[in-house]
């Protein structure tokens, strides 16, 4: 049987969707997730050295952001797709095998390297495979899907640490996490990638020349650029920190991964609704930011079991807003240099990360996790405003 054009475009967008919600969903089956943060504590680390591990972290990526966005941009995005989460694995194994901070750290850098090589590549891959089958309007609905198919993989993971931390330790735990990356790795083989007949990729220097220079002239990406890391960054890093406001709650450590599952049942119910959100507009957005910034700290203040629940729908909000901001930037690129743009935006999501993660161990160090939620949760409510008053000038400026 011949496929028509339509019905053939329709299965490589098929294919390439289904192999993205289960690469994501892989990527983020991993049961350490929601228990490393205890086994840092467990070994004797104080916040002060957990919050320079999640530095490590952030600085690893800001330095090999662009580079790697640019590679990826002139060599093969599904090449890195594979490499990424075999180093990650490789991360995981020192953690359990020798947990010391020296252990950790080199961990963190591994990690650090594997997901950088990621970044910018998977979305540009994503996005320009959509639009050579005509469904690039399509990109923020099966972003909010493949983000909602990571975040079932975070609370499947969740719901099963426990009982594997309580039967193997860390150890089972750990060894469980490096295979899921082993099996990351092999579904990456899988995606579709194609470039234009007659297309010669760019060297390393052209690609970041390229993407850095539509930044330069457009307007519109730049001010993109500068929202996904304002939206993403904040939330971003605080959930590094959710199993310690947990356990701060009076939740016992066996149960703190059911815990987090209800925060995140909140983001992936945000993540599947992202996709209806982008027709409201800067309007939306700047409700869901500001609501979301609202609701986290008075869920954080309150201290409780309950009022995790408005946790979980801040996280909701904000996982929805994320997914909206990057859509908004895909849609606004039209060079080459996708993949370098797209990881422009995660450096600086890294950049403010690290200042989010020193400013958090400050505030934590004295006044406990809930007070660092709540003091958290002030530049969503700015940002919402300052949103909130752009779009009124542009309406102003379009009845003159």
């Amino acid at each position: 049987m011949t496929l028509t054009p339509t019905r053939a475009v329709d299965v490589r967008v098929r294919r390439l969707t289904t192999t993205l919600y289960g690469y994501s969903f892989l990527e983020e089956f991993v049961l350490l997730y929601p228990v490393y943060a205890l086994l840092f504590s467990d070994a004797g680390l104080s916040v002060w050295q957990i919050s320079s591990l999640f530095a490590l972290w952030s600085v690893t990526a800001v330095v090999l952001e662009v580079p790697s966005g640019a590679w990826a941009d002139a060599v093969s995005r599904r090449l890195l797709l594979v490499v990424g989460p075999l180093l990650t694995g490789a991360g995981f194994a020192l953690w359990v095998l020798v947990p010391s901070y020296a252990a950790f750290a080199a961990g963190f850098v591994l990690w650090g390297i594997g997901g950088a090589l990621c970044s910018g590549a998977l979305e540009a891959l994503v996005y320009d495979e959509l639009e050579r089958g005509g469904a690039s309007d399509r990109y923020a609905r099966v972003l909010g899907r493949a983000r909602a198919a990571g975040l079932v993989a975070v609370m499947a993971a969740m719901g099963l640490a426990g009982p594997v931390l309580a039967w193997g330790g860390h150890a089972a735990v750990g060894a469980a996490s490096v295979l899921v990356c082993v099996l990351t790795s092999v579904s990456a083989l899988r995606f579709p990638e194609h470039r234009v007949a007659g297309d010669v990729r760019p060297g390393w220097a052209v690609a970041l020349r390229s993407g850095l220079g539509e930044a330069r002239r457009d307007r519109s990406v730049r001010g993109a650029l500068l929202l996904v890391p304002a939206v993403a960054a904040v939330w971003g890093a605080l959930d590094e920190y959710t199993p310690l406001l947990v356990r701060e709650a009076g939740v016992a450590d066996v149960a703190v991964p059911w815990v987090l599952l209800v925060i995140w049942g909140g983001a992936t119910a945000g993540s599947l609704l992202a996709g209806e959100g982008e027709r409201f507009g800067t309007g939306g957005l700047a409700l869901l930011l500001g609501g979301g910034g609202v609701a986290l700290a008075v869920g954080a203040v309150a201290g409780t079991v309950a009022g995790l629940l408005l946790v979980a729908v801040a996280f909701g909000a904000f996982q929805a807003a994320t997914v909206l901001a990057e859509a908004r930037l895909q849609h606004r690129i039209e060079s080459t240099g996708r993949a370098t743009l797209t990881s422009v935006a995660g450096l600086g999501t890294e950049v403010v990360t690290l200042t989010v993660f020193a400013g958090y161990a400050v505030i934590a160090s004295g006044h406990g996790h809930g007070a660092a939620f709540a003091v958290s949760a002030v530049p969503y409510v700015v940002l919402a405003a300052g949103l909130a008053l752009v779009r009124r000038r542009g309406r102003v400026g379009a009845e003159v």
